[in-house]
């Protein structure tokens, strides 16, 4: 079990760096190739302009501005993936769209970990929207620069569909680390019910050569993502496997829940998948 292709979005912003710095990382340690896409959809603005000279001399300066955010993007590209096999790309989409397009060509996608504003749909790729659209795992990497290792793993257990896709995609990761820890929260009136979960997770892995522990944490459910970055920082831990709930997502937007706290917030390297 390996990663052959790594994917991620290049954009102009130096914010974008330690995402495209993580998927070279990670495609250097599977010999794997590096898939870049600059992709940017031009904004349509409403201008109130009766001989349509304006609107037209306008729309000429946002589209040579979108030229020079692609090409500028692809340079950060290149400069993040030096001498590493590539595969380049140069969609005139909004991100999610054309990520979640490619992603047929990928094992892997590598996506910022923040929230968008209304007007980033255009620019940059919605992570929770790949993570649940594209069919493929997402490595989500923190807004702060941070070498990734994988060397220490926090698999976040829920008995779901989500958390055992989750579990399967992380494998390449899970082989070649150092310490693995199964680590699920839940009320009280579910502990026996989390021990025996998560014990048959570690014998699982145990039987694909992975060598693993179990950890239950008795927390309410608003305290399950602190308790996972607790844990994931006593053990030194740099990535967290979890399952992305999109099931019920509306409803973690509003009352929060894993899945939107490590997206959004996340404080280390994160694998999600749906």
């Amino acid at each position: 079990m390996t990663f052959t292709s790594i994917l991620v979005h290049a954009e102009p912003e130096v914010a974008a760096s330690p995402r495209l710095a993580c998927a070279a990382a990670v495609a250097e340690r599977f010999d794997a190739l590096l898939m870049g896409v600059g992709a940017e959809l031009l904004q349509s603005t409403a201008v109130a302009d009766p001989f349509g000279m304006l609107a037209m001399e306008w729309q000429g300066v946002m589209r040579q501005q979108l030229e020079d955010n692609l090409k500028t993007a692809e340079q950060a590209f290149r400069r993040h993936a030096g001498n590493l096999r590539t595969d380049w790309r140069t969609l005139y989409q909004p991100p999610t769209e054309a990520l979640c397009h490619t992603a047929r060509g990928a094992d892997l996608i590598v996506a910022g970990g923040a929230p968008l504003t209304g007007a980033d749909y255009w620019r940059q790729a919605d992570t929770a929207e790949l993570a649940i659209r594209a069919g493929r795992p997402v490595l989500v990497a923190p807004p702060t620069h941070r070498t990734f290792h994988g060397d220490r793993i926090l698999v976040a257990w829920k008995d779901t569909r989500e958390a055992r896709r989750a579990l399967a995609d992380a494998m390449p990761f899970l082989k070649r680390a150092e310490a693995v820890v199964v680590m699920e929260v839940c009320a009280e009136d579910r502990l026996e019910a989390a021990n025996f979960h998560t014990s048959e997770v570690v014998a699982h892995l145990k039987r694909h050569g992975v060598e693993a522990s179990a950890k239950v944490e008795v927390e309410a459910d608003e305290r399950a993502c602190v308790e996972l970055n607790i844990q994931a920082q006593a053990m030194a831990a740099d990535l967290i496997v979890a399952g992305c709930y999109g099931h019920s997502r509306m409803r973690e937007w509003v009352m929060g829940g894993v899945s939107r706290g490590l997206i959004h917030a996340p404080e280390g390297f994160v694998l999600l998948s749906h």
